[in-house]
């Protein structure tokens, strides 16, 4: 039978962006409407968190839940010089970041913040497809859905909140998404168990490598699960020939650091391949509706910044929507800062992200050294805190000078990873964060 549903907002997507914006907008004392086309539990990549997230946590009411699910991070650590690595504290930040993070099962976290939701006042519902969308400004939002024994609901609201991931709901409808011309990458990765951890406090840092097809990462989770997986070149990923294990394994021998922790480990569940992680919509706001997290852009995980972002941007639209329902002629104008703030913060990861596998960013990373505290702005971005502090935002631009000049006296490899990165951007590659056959 065909159901009505009436609310103030309507938020698709039932990931930390949707979580984060319905929490708030029920605190604000909205009628909220979540819909998520899937069932909690359900895997997702991104299990590293950020210190910038805790204050969050906090505002949202669900620290020592995280807490319970995580394990905790006090920095990461890159490649260093000889063999060794270079471990940046989170304690050494410039701002007034946290010291610390979590790591957490991201099945687990995510399950936990829409049940949180539910108990703010939020009807939050699983596995109830949105199939069309039609929005005309504020007072004017319909959309149509479809639950999981396929009876259909319409529904009206007064506002959207597109929080649906890489789904890209008004993205794609809109036709305003587009493919990242300036970086593309695809992973692969699994669960382990009997993976080598760094010693003492480090146990539950996240670490990164380089090989020359992109990076790596090794995640510690609860439960002594250790999540490992190799972002790549497109071009690099379509090679691969026979089991997914296999060319998983071999990649990570090409890191021969990153190998020897892996002696003593053991699969647990499937090696997973996902594709096309770099896109952006050309708006993220429009009479009516609002994007959060990854519904208007993604970049890269290599700095862990997804969470974040999406977690931020939620809450920060809560209130564009929240003023606007109240003062509609404030929309355009809360709007604007929310969109400027946004593409601000991305921009800030963005810069890193695309020249961290080129020879100069290596090195930097492998011999930083504290001038003018640049590694302590570096390891402020790291945490998350790339919007407010007018002291970070000084360091990141003269790293970027530092790092220009260092080019110079590396032109012709800081030349051929350019012309390699580009050349990948075009590339395309198509997988999804299930288990897949090889290609």
């Amino acid at each position: 039978m065909d159901s009505t549903l009436d609310c103030d907002v309507l938020v698709v997507g039932g990931g930390p962006a949707g979580s984060s914006s319905a929490i708030a907008l029920a605190a604000h004392g909205w009628r909220v409407l979540q819909l998520e086309k899937d069932r909690h539990p359900r895997f997702h990549i991104g299990e590293s968190l950020l210190p910038c997230n805790l204050p969050i946590f906090e505002k949202l009411g669900v620290l020592e839940k995280v807490r319970a699910l995580g394990v905790t991070k006090h920095g990461a650590d890159f490649p260093g010089e000889q063999g060794n690595y270079q471990t940046f504290h989170f304690r050494r930040a410039l701002g007034n970041s946290p010291p610390h993070a979590f790591q957490v099962k991201r099945e687990e976290f995510d399950q936990m913040l829409f049940d949180h939701a539910r108990e703010c006042g939020v009807d939050a519902r699983e596995q109830v497809k949105v199939e069309g969308i039609e929005v005309s400004g504020i007072d004017a939002v319909h959309a149509t859905a479809r639950a999981a024994d396929g009876s259909p609901i319409t529904i009206r609201a007064r506002y959207l909140v597109d929080a649906s991931g890489r789904d890209t709901l008004l993205g794609n409808k809109l036709k305003i998404k587009r493919k990242n011309d300036k970086h593309q990458s695809a992973a692969i990765f699994a669960h382990f168990n009997g993976v080598e951890r760094r010693p003492g406090e480090d146990a539950g840092n996240i670490s990164i490598y380089n090989f020359e097809f992109g990076w790596c990462w090794f995640i510690p989770l609860r439960d002594g699960v250790m999540s490992v997986g190799c972002v790549c070149w497109p071009e690099y990923l379509k090679q691969r020939k026979g089991e997914n294990e296999a060319f998983l394994m071999s990649t990570l021998k090409r890191m021969p650091d990153a190998w020897r922790r892996m002696q003593g480990a053991s699969m647990s569940g499937s090696v997973r391949v996902t594709g096309n992680y770099s896109y952006q919509c050309s708006r993220m706001t429009g009479p009516g509706w609002i994007m959060a997290g990854d519904a208007w852009a993604f970049v890269d995980p290599v700095f862990s910044s997804g969470v974040y972002l999406a977690m931020h941007s939620g809450l920060r639209c809560a209130d564009v929507v929240d003023s606007a329902l109240r003062e509609p002629a404030s929309e355009a104008r809360m709007q604007r800062a929310f969109d400027a703030r946004i593409r601000r913060g991305v921009r800030a990861f963005s810069w890193f992200i695309y020249r961290f596998n080129s020879p100069v960013m290596r090195g930097l990373f492998a011999a930083p050294r504290n001038v003018l505290r640049l590694e302590d702005g570096v390891i402020s971005m790291l945490a998350g805190d790339v919007f407010d502090d007018a002291r970070v935002r000084l360091r990141l631009r003269m790293f970027q000078v530092l790092y220009a000049i260092a080019s110079v006296f590396t032109l012709r490899g800081w030349l051929a990873e350019l012309r390699a990165r580009r050349t990948q951007a075009q590339s395309r590659f198509s997988g999804g964060t299930t288990p897949v056959d090889p290609a």
